[in-house]
């Protein structure tokens, strides 16, 4: 009989995705149909837990049929990742003017994901006292304790690596090893090796020039494939979102937002809080942030269902490059480096949160000057290299709370709503790259305004 409920449950999903694709066929705007996807996900996920319950045989079957479309498409996205870095980061340098601009614009993008993930920190700090939020005062039941053991196991592994060490994981030693994504820096070691690769050419252009102009036709071709290759995967995005969206509305612990609701409605004013920072830093610098935010919404929301700042940063390179007029050089390594350093939401604003939760708990005052001003540079520091798939805030956490000297078992409290807080961080943090690489073109004077002011949006890139 189960299995009769999960076949009908597919072919439920089967005919929503056939709706996408009527939608597409009759020309219906990118945002609309991702929009689309995203309600349709969220009612048909309170439809699954509400009729079958959260725990049921049935839903967990039908989840893992539904994963074929949603975390398939993520699938397909993180099998792009590293062939868009590495060829879109070796032709930008290619078609540089001056090798000197590299430093320039990897300093700047590197410069504003720290910064704003200090000041996301702060915002994190205050979030916290506002609400009144102290880790003591929430119950963990068995699977909150396994957790938080979990994280204490987790936390031997972190405290082996000093900060030095941690630096020199970025620096490639087998770049095949990175190209599979094996290790959390794996992105930014392959930026480093496509980097490397870029002034080779440049180098190579003044003393062979026939050399270089042979390798510069190779990689403009094999970028023009890749670039198709993406325009095809993210023509997905509606359906990956649909599927991703009922699976995490219909495995939510809706008794777990219950108990946890005050730290669930504080996480989102604090991130909505940074979201508007963000957009206050974009009018700071002459820029409409209507219209920026009109162009992003699409990316914002596949980054809010999906949770993978990495996952997304084939979306996060083309919106800056297409629809806000950043310079592809710039676009690419802001998505690059956005993946895994500085992330506000994760790396940032959680990691604070939690820092302030705790301290109550062992003694120490959280709001003492002290304590603050050190939490605030730890995360400056920590946030590199934090891994852009989901549990990297946990990662994040671990590293802060540890180099604190606080407890990191309490974090495991916060198990149960996991899942919906960080859709919340993702959003953020992926806002943050495309912040940094638009912020980094117009402080450098490569932002075409007459593009970012134009009224094209993805919806023209997207369409069939």
């Amino acid at each position: 009989m189960d299995s009769w409920f999960v076949l009908i449950n597919v072919i439920i999903l089967l005919a929503f995705i056939g709706l996408l694709i009527y939608m597409q066929k009759k020309h219906v705007s990118f945002t609309k149909r991702v929009f689309t996807g995203l309600g349709v996900g969220i009612v048909l996920g309170a439809f699954l837990q509400y009729f079958y319950g959260a725990d049921s045989k049935v839903l967990t079957k039908t989840v893992d049929w539904y994963s074929i479309v949603g975390s398939g498409y993520i699938r397909l996205l993180m099998m792009i990742v590293v062939p868009l870095v590495m060829v879109s980061i070796i032709q930008s340098i290619i078609n540089m003017e001056k090798s000197s601009e590299l430093g320039k614009i990897s300093a700047w993008i590197i410069g504003i994901l720290v910064t704003t993930a200090m000041v996301a920190a702060l915002i994190g700090i205050v979030t916290s006292t506002v609400f009144d939020l102290d880790a003591s005062q929430i119950e963990a039941g068995q699977a909150e304790e396994e957790r938080g053991l979990m994280m204490e196991e987790r936390l031997t592994e972190v405290e082996d690596l000093s900060t030095p060490q941690k630096i020199l994981n970025f620096i490639p030693s087998n770049i095949f090893l990175d190209m599979t994504g094996e290790r959390p820096t794996s992105v930014i070691s392959v930026v480093i090796f496509s980097m490397i690769v870029g002034v080779a050419v440049l180098g190579l252009r003044r003393k062979h020039s026939e050399h270089a102009e042979f390798f510069t036709k190779i990689v403009n071709a094999v970028h023009a494939v890749v670039m198709r290759m993406v325009t095809l995967i993210l023509r997905l995005t509606p359906f990956g979102i649909l599927a991703l969206m009922a699976n995490t509305v219909a495995k939510t612990s809706v008794s777990g937002i219950i108990e946890l609701g005050k730290f669930v409605i504080a996480s989102y004013v604090g991130l909505f809080v940074i979201f508007i920072f963000h957009l206050v830093l974009l009018a700071l610098f002459g820029l409409n942030p209507f219209t920026y935010l009109k162009k992003v919404m699409p990316v914002l929301t596949f980054a809010f269902t999906s949770r993978s700042s990495a996952g997304t940063i084939p979306l996060t390179s083309q919106v800056q490059r297409e629809t806000l007029g950043v310079e592809p050089g710039i676009a690419n390594m802001a998505a690059s480096f956005g993946a895994t350093i500085g992330q506000n939401g994760c790396a940032g604003f959680y990691p604070a949160m939690l820092a302030v939760m705790i301290a109550p708990t062992v003694g120490i005052d959280p709001l003492a000057p002290e304590f603050i001003v050190k939490l605030v540079l730890i995360i400056g520091i920590s946030s590199f290299g934090v891994a852009g798939v989901g549990g990297g805030a946990t990662f994040a956490a671990l590293i802060v709370l540890s180099s604190m000297g606080l407890p990191v078992a309490l974090a495991g409290i916060l198990i149960s709503i996991e899942a919906l807080i960080d859709m919340g961080r993702t959003a953020v943090n992926v806002n943050d790259s495309i912040l940094a690489g638009t912020l980094t073109a117009r402080i450098l004077k490569k932002l075409n305004m007459k593009q970012f002011h134009d009224k094209t949006t993805l919806d023209e890139k997207m369409v069939l």
